[in-house]
């Protein structure tokens, strides 16, 4: 079912508890180049204070960037104590379950397969140059999410979490990683875009509800709870403009879950459409030729798809190794030769081989964005330093044996990321303001009946696109 033919509640905006946080949240306010005096006496604060707990070293490089900083302390509204917890409990968590090494050695397939059932880049912009992802929520039906569940048991990967946080989640942040250190920093060097001196740390995303019923809704309700309370946790202020399609008339319902999931400033930036306001609504902040065609833009792009890239993107790569697009599977940019330039390489494993890559090269408009936090910690020491042209064989390296990172958790939480027990069927996550615990109860099929049978109409709120 398409956009256009859904039944649909009319245009509105999603009110929240923080409903004028786009004036003062909303890019590029609040990033660098564009802080107050009192957003910089914080991240100074900021940055003194994690130095001085052994979570961040100055330096060229620093152990982290400064835009991923910043995240943190918007996410926490500029509280230097709050953004040092979150920032703590992420630290504490990305080593744990080893993401570095998870995300640079994961079987190329199990991270195609977890792409699909999570929002896909584009390949495009929005008009402030924030890359542009795609959700259909239809094609996570439960035979998808079973055989998902069951095949990230045995994720190949040489990363040894800690098994506190389940593998389907696991394989879900590794197309994190994709976010933060492929599509942003591609995006930041781009320079056709205002602000062109500042990172690009967000993404814009279109989400498609059209076509999926109350019941489905109910069923994916954990799946997608988990995912978005972890996410929220562990990589705050990835999320910009969220726009809603195909809303249901009982989506009401759906949406008194989702905005629990989110932090107030995110909930702020929701947008549920009406039929007749996709269009323009998405035109106001994506050029035509960015919209998929499905949403009355230009742009030939399906669900499943590879990115179709924007022309400024192939005309400003230099592709190696008879690359011509990006390949699937985790890919990163990394500085390349004096610094002036970054290199595109492509990890990961193929039939338990690395893969190391170089897919392309682009200039390097914005410095100090690669920090030693990141470097190649996941790579064998032997190859870190090399790349390897794209028809060479795989590599083969001593390592450490290489492991599956599933973990049973039939007896266990859901989804655990610190100490705290949860009851069996809870969702626990870091104990991070404004994030909140949620209990999933097991599926009652007369409560989802009865919600269909009213197919109850949103709560009418003021039509508005900010």
């Amino acid at each position: 079912m398409s956009a256009a033919s859904a039944t649909l509640a009319p245009a509105q905006r999603v009110q929240s508890t923080a409903s004028n946080a786009g004036q003062e949240f909303g890019y590029p306010h609040g990033h660098l180049g564009h802080l107050n005096a009192d957003e910089e006496d914080a991240f100074r604060n900021f940055k003194l204070f994690l130095q001085e707990k052994g979570l961040y070293m100055p330096g060229h490089p620093a152990s982290h960037d400064d835009p991923t900083l910043l995240r943190f302390l918007r996410a926490r509204r500029w509280i230097v104590q709050d953004a040092y917890e979150q920032f703590k409990q992420t630290e504490e968590w990305r080593a744990a379950n080893q993401l570095d090494i998870l995300y640079n050695t994961i079987d190329t397939d199990a991270y195609d397969q977890s792409r699909q059932l999570y929002p896909q880049w584009t390949g495009r912009r929005d008009r402030r140059g924030i890359p542009l992802y795609l959700f259909e929520i239809r094609h996570l039906d439960s035979k998808t999410i079973s055989h998902y569940e069951k095949t990230a048991e045995n994720t190949y990967s040489r990363a040894h979490p800690d098994g506190s946080t389940p593998p389907k989640l696991l394989r879900l942040f590794a197309l994190y990683e994709n976010l933060t250190r492929f599509a942003q920093p591609l995006c930041t060097n781009l320079t056709d875009r205002d602000n062109a001196e500042t990172p690009i740390t967000l993404s814009t995303n279109i989400v498609d509800v059209s076509g999926v019923g109350l019941r489905q809704f109910w069923y994916l309700k954990a799946h997608m709870q988990a995912a978005s309370q972890l996410a929220t946790a562990h990589y705050p202020e990835t999320l910009d403009r969220i726009f809603i399609i195909g809303a249901p008339m009982f989506f009401s319902t759906v949406w008194g879950w989702i905005k629990r999931w989110f932090d107030p400033i995110t909930v702020s930036k929701i947008f549920i459409l009406g039929a007749h306001e996709v269009k323009p609504a998405l035109e106001q902040f994506i050029d035509p030729k960015n919209i998929p065609k499905q949403y009355g833009g230009e742009l030939d792009f399906s669900w499943g798809q590879m990115p179709n890239l924007d022309p400024v993107i192939r005309e400003t790569a230099q592709w190696e190794n008879g690359y011509t697009e990006f390949p699937k599977g985790p890919i990163y940019w990394r500085p390349y030769g004096d610094g002036e330039r970054l290199e595109c390489v492509a990890v990961g494993t193929v039939n338990q081989k690395d893969r190391l890559e170089r897919v392309c090269t682009i200039p390097c408009m914005y410095k100090g964005q690669f920090p030693a936090h990141h470097g190649d910690p996941g790579l064998p020491s032997d190859i870190a330093e090399k790349v390897e042209p794209a028809s060479a064989a795989p590599l083969e390296t001593e390592t450490q044996p290489a492991v599956t990172t599933g973990v049973k958790t039939a007896d266990a939480p859901a989804v655990s990321t610190n100490a705290n027990e949860g009851q069996a069927g809870d969702h626990a996550i870091p104990d991070v303001q404004g994030v909140q615990n949620l209990s999933i109860q097991e599926n009652d099929s007369k409560t989802i009946e009865i919600l269909e049978k009213s197919n109850g109409a949103p709560q009418q709120t003021k039509a508005a696109v900010a």
